[in-house]
């Protein structure tokens, strides 16, 4: 029968067929989803998208994944719209003439076309949809979970193909990290 530790992580429940080590693999599967359905990157009101891609090629003109990349490095990471967000919103804006498309080293190039130059001019005025993620998740929340992510890939690494030495090395590490989590609460 599987050990449950609080936070519903279940230590021992193995499909791994005699891996002792599949349980561990799985509570930081986990721990990885939990950590992403609690904060995770923000749904952006609809118009956000349109806005951003407006906002970026009045700068100059990006294929769609500079664009992604652009919105999630200027959110400060809280916000990285899914292909599945941008690449439809470029299609509506080439539909309604507010930008063409340029094929240009086996990409498309947006630009802004003359009504998409105006009505950037017209969004100037209000803050870039970027900026106000970055307030729906603030970066030092949003990093948090990417950390305990990455912590959870390295652990689940070790369980894999660590030596009995250094997993127990491993645990030591983590026992101390759990501590000094706690005493970082005690303080505040």
């Amino acid at each position: 029968m599987a050990n449950t530790v609080p936070g519903g992580f279940n230590f021992g429940a193995s499909s791994g067929a005699g891996n002792p080590f599949a349980g561990v693999w799985e509570a930081m599967e986990q721990m990885r989803h939990g950590f992403e359905q609690r904060v995770s990157s923000p749904r952006m009101a609809r118009g956000d998208v349109r806005a951003a891609v407006i906002a970026l090629l009045a700068e100059k003109p990006m294929h769609g994944y500079q664009i992604i990349s652009e919105i999630s490095e200027r959110s400060g990471g809280a916000w990285k719209p899914s292909a599945g967000s941008v690449y439809p919103t470029l299609q509506l804006l080439a539909d309604e003439g507010m930008i063409t498309a340029e094929e240009q080293g086996g990409r498309k190039t947006y630009s802004l076309t003359d009504a998409g130059i105006a009505e950037s001019e017209d969004a100037a005025t209000r803050p870039a949809p970027w900026e106000s993620a970055g307030q729906r998740t603030p970066h030092h929340i949003a990093a948090l979970p990417k950390a305990g992510m990455e912590l959870a890939s390295a652990t689940a690494q070790l369980a894999r193909t660590g030596t009995s030495e250094q997993v127990e090395e491993g645990v030591a590490i983590l026992e101390g990290a759990r501590r000094k989590l706690y005493a970082i609460l005690a303080e505040g």
